[in-house]
C-alpha cells in the first residue's frame, strides 16, 4: 500500500521544480528590466544637467557680448534680432551639445531686450536647436534673460 502512495506523489516534485524555475526566471527578467530603466533614467538626468549648463554658457556668452559690445577686443556686436548657432568646444563634457542663441529687440516703450539660449543634443543639421526630429536620447534646455 505504501508503494502505491509513493507512485502517485512521484510527479509533484517535478511540477514544483518547474514552477520555481519559471518564477525565478520571471524575477530575473524583471530585475534586468528595472536596472536597465534606472541606468537610462540616470544617464538622461545627467545629460539634462549638462544641457542646462550648455544653455547657461550660451546665455552668458550673449550677455557678455551685449554688455561688452564695442569695448571688447576685438569689437563684437550682437545684432538684434538675430540667431546664432554654435557647437560647444570639443574635448570637454559639453562637447556633445549645440547652442542656439536668439535676440529679440524691444518693439515698444517699456519693453526689454530678450535673449534666449537653447542647448540640445543631438542637434539638427547646422548645429540648430531645437531639433525638429529628436530621437529617444534627445535632451534640450532653454534659458531666457531680459535686459
Amino acid at each position: 500500500m505504501r508503494v502505491r502512495a509513493l507512485r502517485r506523489a512521484a510527479g509533484v516534485g517535478m511540477v514544483t521544480a518547474i514552477f520555481l524555475l519559471v518564477a525565478l526566471a520571471g524575477l530575473a527578467v524583471a530585475m534586468v528590466s528595472l536596472t536597465t530603466t534606472q541606468q537610462s533614467s540616470a544617464a538622461l538626468d545627467e545629460q539634462g544637467a549638462r544641457a542646462y549648463q550648455a544653455a547657461r554658457a550660451g546665455l552668458e556668452w550673449a550677455l557678455w557680448v551685449r554688455l561688452q559690445g564695442a569695448s571688447a577686443t576685438p569689437p563684437i556686436a550682437l545684432a538684434c534680432p538675430g540667431i546664432y548657432s554654435f557647437d560647444m568646444p570639443r574635448l570637454n563634457t559639453l562637447s556633445a551639445f549645440s547652442v542656439t542663441v536668439s535676440c529679440t529687440a524691444p518693439t515698444g516703450v517699456g519693453q526689454r531686450l530678450q535673449i534666449q539660449s537653447t542647448a540640445c543634443a543631438p542637434a539638427a543639421a547646422g548645429s540648430v536647436c531645437p531639433n525638429p526630429a529628436p530621437g529617444a536620447d534627445y535632451v534640450q534646455r532653454r534659458l531666457e534673460a531680459e535686459l
